[in-house]
Protein backbone atom coordinates (compact mmCIF):
# COMPACT_ATOMS: atom_id res chain seq x y z
CA UNK A 1 0.00 0.00 0.00
CA UNK A 2 2.70 2.48 0.76
CA UNK A 3 3.93 2.36 -2.57
CA UNK A 4 1.20 2.82 -3.93
CA UNK A 5 0.31 5.95 -2.41
CA UNK A 6 3.92 7.01 -3.28
CA UNK A 7 2.68 6.66 -6.56
CA UNK A 8 -0.20 8.68 -6.59
CA UNK A 9 1.60 11.34 -4.59
CA UNK A 10 3.94 11.69 -7.14
CA UNK A 11 1.65 13.94 -10.14
CA UNK A 12 0.65 15.99 -6.91
CA UNK A 13 4.41 17.03 -6.48
CA UNK A 14 5.09 17.64 -10.21
CA UNK A 15 1.54 19.62 -10.82
CA UNK A 16 2.82 21.74 -7.55
CA UNK A 17 6.40 21.92 -9.09
CA UNK A 18 5.08 22.90 -12.39
CA UNK A 19 2.14 25.59 -11.38
CA UNK A 20 5.16 27.40 -8.44
CA UNK A 21 7.50 27.75 -11.99
CA UNK A 22 4.47 29.19 -13.66
CA UNK A 23 4.01 31.63 -11.15
CA UNK A 24 7.72 32.46 -10.93
CA UNK A 25 7.74 32.81 -14.99
CA UNK A 26 4.68 35.14 -15.10
CA UNK A 27 6.22 37.67 -12.78
CA UNK A 28 9.47 37.73 -14.95
CA UNK A 29 6.93 38.29 -17.96
CA UNK A 30 5.36 40.81 -15.84
CA UNK A 31 8.66 42.53 -15.47
CA UNK A 32 9.52 42.13 -19.22
CA UNK A 33 6.18 43.71 -20.13
CA UNK A 34 7.07 46.09 -18.14
CA UNK A 35 10.22 47.05 -18.99
CA UNK A 36 8.71 46.83 -23.00
CA UNK A 37 6.33 49.22 -22.04
CA UNK A 38 8.79 51.76 -20.79
CA UNK A 39 11.19 51.19 -23.72
CA UNK A 40 8.01 51.86 -25.96
CA UNK A 41 7.55 55.38 -24.25
CA UNK A 42 11.19 56.37 -24.14
CA UNK A 43 11.21 55.20 -28.08
CA UNK A 44 7.96 57.05 -28.85
CA UNK A 45 9.51 60.38 -26.69
CA UNK A 46 13.07 60.47 -28.10
CA UNK A 47 13.29 63.02 -31.04
CA UNK A 48 16.83 60.89 -31.93
CA UNK A 49 15.37 58.31 -33.97
CA UNK A 50 12.00 57.24 -35.70
CA UNK A 51 12.94 53.84 -37.17
CA UNK A 52 9.71 52.38 -37.41
CA UNK A 53 11.45 48.71 -37.47
CA UNK A 54 12.26 49.08 -34.03
CA UNK A 55 9.38 50.64 -33.29
CA UNK A 56 7.04 47.52 -34.52
CA UNK A 57 9.09 44.85 -33.70
CA UNK A 58 9.27 46.35 -29.53
CA UNK A 59 4.80 46.12 -30.18
CA UNK A 60 5.33 42.47 -31.54
CA UNK A 61 7.53 41.65 -28.75
CA UNK A 62 5.39 43.03 -26.36
CA UNK A 63 2.63 41.02 -27.42
CA UNK A 64 4.52 38.10 -27.02
CA UNK A 65 4.98 38.59 -23.75
CA UNK A 66 0.99 39.55 -23.63
CA UNK A 67 0.21 36.55 -25.31
CA UNK A 68 2.45 34.03 -22.57
CA UNK A 69 1.40 36.19 -19.73
CA UNK A 70 -2.44 35.12 -20.56
CA UNK A 71 -1.89 32.06 -21.67
CA UNK A 72 -0.68 31.36 -18.11
CA UNK A 73 -3.35 32.67 -17.08
CA UNK A 74 -5.58 30.55 -18.79
CA UNK A 75 -4.09 27.82 -17.51
CA UNK A 76 -5.14 28.66 -13.78
CA UNK A 77 -8.66 29.21 -15.20
CA UNK A 78 -9.23 26.53 -17.62
CA UNK A 79 -8.62 24.03 -14.82
CA UNK A 80 -4.59 23.48 -15.55
CA UNK A 81 -4.98 23.04 -19.41
CA UNK A 82 -2.71 24.82 -21.98
CA UNK A 83 -5.25 25.89 -25.00
CA UNK A 84 -3.32 24.76 -28.02
CA UNK A 85 -4.91 28.30 -29.82
CA UNK A 86 -2.72 30.95 -27.93
CA UNK A 87 0.18 28.75 -28.76
CA UNK A 88 -1.21 29.02 -32.67
CA UNK A 89 -1.48 33.19 -31.48
CA UNK A 90 1.80 33.39 -30.43
CA UNK A 91 3.64 31.60 -33.18
CA UNK A 92 1.91 33.99 -35.62
CA UNK A 93 2.75 37.48 -33.57
CA UNK A 94 6.42 35.57 -33.65
CA UNK A 95 7.11 34.82 -37.36
CA UNK A 96 5.47 38.46 -38.14
CA UNK A 97 8.27 39.99 -35.65
CA UNK A 98 10.35 38.02 -38.03
CA UNK A 99 9.15 39.38 -41.54
CA UNK A 100 9.16 42.72 -40.20
CA UNK A 101 12.52 42.64 -38.48
CA UNK A 102 14.26 39.96 -40.44
CA UNK A 103 13.15 40.94 -44.47
CA UNK A 104 16.49 41.23 -46.20
CA UNK A 105 16.45 37.52 -47.99
CA UNK A 106 12.89 36.74 -49.74
CA UNK A 107 13.29 33.32 -49.14
CA UNK A 108 13.10 33.28 -45.58
CA UNK A 109 10.33 36.23 -45.85
CA UNK A 110 8.39 33.33 -48.07
CA UNK A 111 9.11 30.38 -45.91
CA UNK A 112 7.75 32.55 -42.38
CA UNK A 113 4.80 33.54 -44.70
CA UNK A 114 4.29 29.89 -45.22
CA UNK A 115 4.74 29.46 -41.91
CA UNK A 116 1.86 32.43 -41.15
CA UNK A 117 -0.26 30.44 -43.49
CA UNK A 118 0.08 26.86 -41.98
CA UNK A 119 -0.86 28.51 -38.11
CA UNK A 120 -3.37 29.92 -39.42
CA UNK A 121 -5.03 26.78 -41.29
CA UNK A 122 -4.67 25.28 -38.00
CA UNK A 123 -6.47 27.81 -35.78
CA UNK A 124 -9.16 27.29 -38.24
CA UNK A 125 -9.23 23.77 -37.75
CA UNK A 126 -9.35 24.21 -34.46
CA UNK A 127 -11.95 26.29 -34.16
CA UNK A 128 -13.96 23.73 -36.60
CA UNK A 129 -13.72 21.37 -35.20
CA UNK A 130 -15.94 20.04 -31.74
CA UNK A 131 -14.40 20.49 -28.75
CA UNK A 132 -15.89 17.27 -27.15
CA UNK A 133 -14.63 14.05 -28.81
CA UNK A 134 -18.08 12.34 -29.03
CA UNK A 135 -18.52 8.94 -27.50
CA UNK A 136 -18.07 6.57 -29.80
CA UNK A 137 -14.72 8.18 -31.15
CA UNK A 138 -13.43 4.93 -33.68
CA UNK A 139 -10.15 5.08 -32.13
CA UNK A 140 -11.34 4.82 -28.24
CA UNK A 141 -14.04 1.88 -28.98
CA UNK A 142 -13.47 -1.42 -27.32
CA UNK A 143 -13.63 -4.48 -29.61
CA UNK A 144 -15.85 -7.46 -27.75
Amino acid sequence: MQLKETILLIPKILQYLLNTCLIVLAILLSYQLLHEIWEFIRLVLSSESRDYKLFLANILIFFLYFEFLTMIVKYFKEDYHFPLRYFLYIGITAMLRLIIVEHEHPIDTLIFSLVILVLIVCYFIINVTPRDRPKNFWLSQRKE
